[in-house]
């Protein structure tokens, strides 16, 4: 009876949606692969860029027509507002995202978080409304700089993490780039809703290619799929698959540790520390200038918001920047490249100062931007290394302390210009020299600590075997 019962199992297998498991959505090999992981990342920065932006030329003329005074200073607490709401949701966020082991869902809500605070900022009939929408955006800008950033390191081969987070960090340039003329043009032809429409529109492009992304614990299923077998060996395979599936079930709640542990593990980290320092500087630099760079042309050349977003044209230089220095990064090491690019970029804030030729101007803007944005890949590969190093910690985490520190910097940032500015004598002057103190210490920083064998190590190392 025994093997009758055997035979006839076997004869008649039990049935299992094999048909469910070799039905492929369209595209599945391009939309799981880490190149277009990589071009959805990068787009998701650039358009994070681009509506961050856009309104830097646009706003003090805005809150000027409504009656406000003293615009930079307004400005400045706008931008606070986007960077508190990136460094509020940083945490929660990475943590989640980590825990759950989930990439496209929070892709997705970041975008459509977007979406919706710009149709509020476009339609806020008051300041502290303004402000409200500028929190929701960095809300959704956390998704991409968190989630976006960690998607790209689960998916790409460790050996091409570097080239593949630079290319991707590009949009930043593209970004910044695009961002203000375009502002700037949509304002002054069709008014305050111009650039917002014009955001609103690249939003949903974005929103449509983070659809598209399949993860790559999806993709592997559908490969392991990729052929007809008999009903027998698909029996046989779903069995060790469920066995298989539980043991990586049992390796992934080993690897989840508590809030508390992963910040303990960062903060033993003396590169994630250094890295995490240089970040938060980082985004000092970048935003004391936005909330009054268009006041400061226009004080001093005249200029409109038009011609304030051609000027801010100069930051095209920056798009090659990224690409650049994490190749760099990749043959000589992130510590090296870092100390390059800070150096390089000291003098060129020192000529900012100088209220001459416009041309000057133009020239040492687009120069200061190309080496100072030349930081932030090596930066971000710096910290993948650091995820890969700690057991405990993940891309997440990582990217997580980095937006963090990079939103602090960005919240503090733009209030310290806007009030430097309007306060101080000669406030453009305080802000370019504060920016060639901080780039000072930056350099002490990497010295010491970034890179897996920092440079003053190496050097002693070499003094002793001499």
């Amino acid at each position: 009876m025994q093997s009758s019962g055997t035979s006839s199992q076997l004869d008649n297998p039990p049935s299992y949606p094999c048909e469910k498991l070799l039905v492929k959505p369209w595209g599945w090999k391009w939309r799981s692969s880490y190149w277009f992981v990589t071009f959805v990342v990068w787009l998701g920065v650039a358009t994070d860029l681009l509506v961050y932006s856009m309104v830097i030329p646009v706003v003090p003329f805005q809150l000027e027509e409504l009656g406000y005074k003293h615009p930079a200073s307004l400005t400045g607490w706008l931008l606070f507002a986007y960077s508190g709401g990136l460094a509020i949701a940083t945490i929660p966020v990475a943590v989640w995202s980590e825990k759950y082991d989930a990439r496209k869902l929070p892709l997705v809500a970041g975008v459509v978080i977007l979406i919706g605070s710009q149709i509020m900022f476009m339609e806020a009939p008051a300041y502290w409304l303004m402000c409200l929408a500028r929190t929701l955006q960095g809300v959704g800008s956390t998704m991409v700089w968190v989630v976006g950033l960690a998607l790209l390191c689960d998916e790409t081969p460790p050996e091409f993490v570097g080239r593949q987070l630079g290319i991707a960090i590009s949009g930043v340039s593209l970004g910044t780039l695009v961002g203000p003329p375009v502002g700037g043009g949509l304002y002054t032809r069709f008014g305050f809703r111009g650039p917002f429409i014009f955001g609103i529109i690249i939003a949903f492009l974005d929103l449509a290619f983070r659809f598209l992304i399949i993860e790559g614990k999806s993709a592997s299923k559908l490969r392991s799929n990729t052929t007809e077998k008999p009903n027998n060996e698909i029996a046989l395979e779903a069995n060790t698959n469920s066995l298989t599936d539980i043991g990586n079930d049992v390796d992934v709640q080993n690897k989840k540790v508590s809030f508390v542990h992963i910040l303990r593990l960062l903060f033993r980290s003396q590169r994630a520390l250094a890295t995490a320092f240089l970040t938060f500087v980082y985004g000092i630099i970048y935003s004391t200038q936005e909330p009054v760079i268009s006041n400061h042309l226009n004080s001093v050349w005249g200029l409109n918001s038009s011609k304030i977003g051609l000027v801010l044209l100069a930051g095209a230089t920056t798009i090659f920047a990224s690409p650049l220095s994490s190749w760099l990064a990749d043959l000589q090491g992130t510590s090296v490249v870092i100390i390059i690019a800070l150096v390089l970029s000291v003098p060129w804030y020192v000529v900012m100062i100088i209220d001459g030729h416009l041309a000057l101007f133009i020239t040492a803007y687009g120069c200061a931007y190309f080496f100072a944005s030349g930081v932030l890949s090596p930066l971000t590969v710096e910290l993948a290394s650091v995820a890969r190093s700690v057991d405990g910690i993940g891309y997440a985490h990582v990217y997580g302390a980095f937006n963090l520190a990079y939103g602090i910097g960005t919240t503090v940032g733009p209030v310290v210009g806007g009030q430097m500015y309007d306060h101080i004598y000669k406030g453009w002057l305080a802000i370019c020299l504060l920016a060639v103190g901080l780039l000072g210490l930056c350099v002490i920083v990497a010295f010491f600590y970034v890179g897996e064998e920092p440079i003053v190590q190496s050097f002693t190392r070499r003094i002793r075997l001499l």
